[in-house]
């Protein structure tokens, strides 16, 4: 198991800003996809936090395929809908905006939906969809990816991990959030698991040949050579119902891309035909829903936390003495980790010190040094 060193919030989060800057970032965006990736490790999501600030992002900037500088374009407009291109920019800044402008419809005429075309790896899903909770909304988000699940008795990646993302303000201290992805375990977590010396649980992944695999790090490599997938929720087959994984993954490829007429499955491969790196040009889609323009925000939010109060009050299964509702947990690791701050592994570690001597951040000091 991996050794851990917590960072707390200001340092890391500075760090992470200038470190964006100094890729040509602008501020004010560094500061937006900032902010994505510390809500991540805020809800104890290592998988999609800090963890993924060098690789995801810094790295392809650095190869080229995706832009520091977010161009984002309007291509088509209705007062209620929007398609919009990122031109391969920062996802998070395209999420950002594009969440913004479905909120803004919504407030206007009682819902908005924006689709994303050409974009990029744009962080935790569920930032998007609290972004409408906060504003007193229901927020719906979804992205398709590079290709990793495999549909139910196939054994190729065809689908990414394509999270179907909802948000719902509630009357509690924490909104109601449902943020997976519709395969059993996404990438970034066999990514985290390889970096910590886990293997990844068996009946999640599957081989050309129809094995279960676990090794952490031939996972990763044999899904970018296609010779493994993920499997669907549910699981290989249909005996626990993995074609409702696989159908839920199918819906969030066809909104994210057809929708805006945009690239899928295969076309995210992010290879092009000589073997090099390509731009990945993802699709997202972006809702925003009004409770006032049904029986009004207040009343929304009670029932919803009527709702979920009575889920948890409900009776236990023998060995447990709680259950949780979406979003709970999160909220729960936030109050744990508000005042102390972010723990980060040895491997990423390692990875911020390379990237402070590459920069020449040397007036920030790490607990780890």
């Amino acid at each position: 198991m991996a050794n851990y060193t917590v960072v707390d919030w200001k340092t890391i989060t500075n760090f992470v800003t200038e470190a964006f800057i100094a890729y040509g970032i602008p501020a004010e965006d560094a500061r937006i996809c900032t902010d994505v990736l510390m809500e991540s490790d805020r809800r104890g999501i290592e998988s999609h936090g800090v963890n993924r600030f060098k690789p995801i992002y810094l790295d392809r900037i650095k190869a080229g395929i995706q832009k520091p500088v977010t161009e984002f374009e309007v291509v088509r407009e209705t007062p209620t809908t929007a398609v919009v291109d990122g031109h391969d920019g920062m996802g998070q800044v395209i999420g950002y905006k594009s969440m913004s402008m479905a909120i803004e419809k919504a407030r206007k005429y009682g819902m908005g939906m924006v689709a994303a075309r050409n974009s990029t790896h744009y962080g935790i899903a569920g930032y998007y969809a609290t972004m409408a909770t906060k504003a007193g909304m229901i927020g719906i988000t979804g992205t398709n990816a590079r290709p990793s699940i495999a549909p139910t008795f196939g054994v190729e990646n065809m689908m990414g991990t394509n999270p179907l993302t909802f948000g719902m303000p509630t009357d509690e201290d924490f909104p109601f959030v449902l943020d997976c992805a519709t395969s059993i375990v996404q990438r970034g977590r066999i990514e985290y698991y390889a970096r910590i010396g886990k293997d990844t649980p068996a009946g999640t992944v599957i081989s050309r040949q129809g094995e279960a695999l676990t090794d952490s790090p031939r996972i990763l490599e044999d899904l970018v050579k296609g010779e493994a997938a993920l499997a669907p929720l549910g699981g290989i087959g249909e005996e626990l119902a993995g074609y409702k994984g696989y159908g839920y993954a199918a819906v969030v490829e066809i909104l994210s891309a057809a929708l805006q007429a945009g690239n899928y499955m295969k076309m995210l491969s992010g290879i092009g035909e000589h073997g090099e790196k390509i731009p990945y040009h993802l699709g997202h889609f972006f809702i925003a829903i009004d409770p006032e323009a049904f029986m009004g925000l207040d009343s929304f939010k009670k029932t919803t936390g009527d709702i979920l109060r009575a889920l948890r009050a409900s009776e236990k299964a023998p060995g447990h003495d709680r259950i949780y509702t979406a979003g709970e947990k999160e909220y729960l690791v936030w109050m744990e980790r508000k005042d102390k701050g972010v723990p980060v592994n040895e491997a990423v570690q390692k990875e911020l010190n390379a990237v402070r001597a590459e920069l020449g951040l040397n007036k920030y000091v790490f607990p780890w040094d």
